[in-house]
């Protein structure tokens, strides 16, 4: 296995994370759209994460653990990675739910940034460990996570300020909970040659699985009209067939 980690390396994983961290000011713009067109908005980016966190699991980082570990480890950094994030799920009493929750008060929203920081670090960590064995592989895991980040980011602040947080403040420290990503990468680079990296990335499999499968999916699942499961149905194809043609030009 041959591993990418020079000054090059360095700079994309670094540039990726910082680029990463400044999704998390993307719920300032909420103030410029209602709060119906946020409900429009929100729903086709959910299916679309939904469907680029799958794609990245299944088509990219699954590939370069399966070249790497023989199946029974593949199989068990997997579930490794899908257990640990439920059990986190249930430890924090939190779910990334992406729908602004006027009920949240003040303990959710610091269990909402402990969470999200301990998300981004393992997903910052998991990422570059892709970048470093494959560079087109991990720049299209770093796209599904850049679709997932957007629909959660917006699910976060507004989590944040209806617990009674003013916007700014919201704002600040999600931007500081998401500095756990570019944290996660710089430790990878830095500890390449010693960190067990297939293992890393199967494990940062398992969450985007994780994700997708219990916290994006049911959200798209239940639609009131025809017409918007087959809307969410489509985004979420979209989703999955970009990634696949990534991995496709890969080849």
């Amino acid at each position: 296995m041959v591993v990418v980690a020079g000054l090059r390396a360095l700079l994309t994983i670094t540039a990726g994370g910082l680029l990463m961290t400044l999704f998390t000011l993307v719920g300032g713009l909420t103030v410029f759209l209602s709060s119906r067109r946020q409900q429009q908005l929100l729903l086709p980016l959910i299916a679309l994460a939904a469907g680029s966190l799958l794609g990245g699991a299944l088509f990219h980082m699954l590939p370069q653990g399966i070249a790497a570990l023989p199946p029974h480890r593949v199989g068990g950094y997997l579930a490794a990675g899908f257990t640990v994030f439920l059990g986190l799920e249930q430890l924090l009493r939190w779910h990334h739910g992406h729908r602004q929750q006027a009920s949240a008060v003040q303990p959710v929203a610091l269990l909402v940034l402990l969470g999200d920081a301990l998300h981004n670090f393992v997903g910052g960590l998991g990422i570059a460990s892709t970048y470093l064995i494959n560079p087109a592989a991990g720049v299209a895991a770093w796209l599904a996570a850049a679709a997932h980040e957007l629909p959660q980011e917006l699910g976060d602040y507004g989590v944040l300020v209806h617990s009674g947080w003013r916007p700014a403040q919201a704002l600040r420290w999600n931007f500081i909970a998401g500095l756990s990503f570019p944290i996660g990468g710089l430790l990878a680079w830095l500890l390449a040659g010693s960190l067990p990296l297939p293992a890393l990335v199967l494990f940062a499999a398992g969450n985007f699985l994780y994700i997708a499968a219990s916290d994006l999916v049911p959200e798209i699942k239940t639609q009131a009209t025809a017409s918007q499961s087959a809307q969410t149905l489509g985004w979420f194809a979209a989703g999955l067939l970009l990634l696949w043609l990534l991995a496709v030009a890969e080849l």
